[in-house]
């Protein structure tokens, strides 16, 4: 990608193609800070419903100094608007709209049939009369009705494990991207904090530090000694809160509570908290009630 192409696709992000994406994905491999190329990226990859565009979206948080700028970003109408979807539909609702005249150019055309023709005409059918033929009967293998059942009945058992799964997965959403309203940052937060992951940091030994650690630890013991020897003083009793932190907490997840997260249970395989997710959604959408069924039902099928 040239230097031009890619300024391009920087000021037209809406219009970006799939094969500008996967160039995006490289220069990105080698400048991770690029954050207008990262943006644009990510709107090639929901443009395509791509299934990395979740992992994309967290690494662009990873990468990202103000989360909130990213959130506004990719909840804005220009983000979620796919114009080029958008410009394919308007053409075909022009042409659609379009009058087409149709001419009839039939003739119409006058056959008269030779006399000598329909006589021979007639003297074919008398010859043809198939009441004057006796069909063939051809005698068929015998084969047990049972063994054919069975064949039967494994065969769609087979189709059904196959593409049950599949199917599931298509009805859950699985895999495509998650789509957050201007009002769902607590589920965006979530989604970071449930998805984040700390790499393993390995200093090298100092043997200095191990000796620093020896005294640390020789300290400790004397202390754990005075203890032990010690008589245990009791600590003044705490007043004991009346007030239902349970509840509360209870409360005011349940106030927070999206469908965007129960989703992201599901990407997760956190089944559990995502049934528990819909019933909450059930009780506080009554008028959905039918839809969250279905999607509890969907997720205990797909644990089985």
């Amino acid at each position: 990608m040239t230097s031009q192409e890619l300024t391009n696709v920087l000021q037209l992000p809406q219009v970006v193609t799939a094969e500008q994406t996967a160039m995006l994905g490289s220069i990105l491999e080698e400048f991770p800070y690029f954050q207008s190329a990262r943006a644009v990226f990510l709107k090639g990859l929901k443009n395509k419903e791509s299934f990395k565009y979740n992992q994309a979206l967290r690494v662009t948080a990873a990468y990202t100094a103000d989360r909130s700028i990213l959130f506004d970003f990719i909840t804005s109408d220009t983000f979620n608007q796919n114009e080029i979807s958008e410009y394919i539909k308007q053409n075909a609702d022009y042409i659609n709209s379009l009058d087409v005249f149709v001419e009839d150019i039939s003739v119409n055309n006058t056959t008269s049939t030779d006399p000598t023709l329909k006589q021979q005409l007639e003297e074919t059918r008398s010859i043809l009369d198939p009441d004057l033929f006796q069909p063939k009967t051809e005698t068929q293998p015998v084969i047990s009705s049972n063994l054919i059942k069975n064949e039967t009945t494994k065969t769609e058992n087979d189709a059904s494990l196959n593409s049950s799964k599949k199917e599931i997965e298509d009805f859950l959403n699985i895999g495509k991207p998650l789509q957050f309203e201007k009002d769902e940052t607590h589920s965006f937060n979530e989604w970071l904090n449930i998805a984040k992951f700390k790499p393993i940091q390995r200093e090298p030994e100092d043997p200095l530090k191990e000796e620093a650690n020896l005294e640390r630890a020789k300290k400790f013991d004397l202390i754990d000694q005075f203890i032990i020897k010690n008589p245990k003083l009791e600590a003044k009793k705490a007043k004991v809160s009346t007030h239902n932190i349970a509840q509360a907490q209870m409360i005011q997840s349940d106030e927070l509570m999206t469908e965007t997260l129960a989703r992201i249970y599901v990407e997760q395989k956190n089944y559990k908290k995502a049934i528990q997710s819909y019933k909450i959604l059930s009780l506080k959408y009554p008028e959905k009630s039918g839809f969250f069924a279905d999607q509890i039902k969907a997720i205990e099928k797909l644990q089985e």
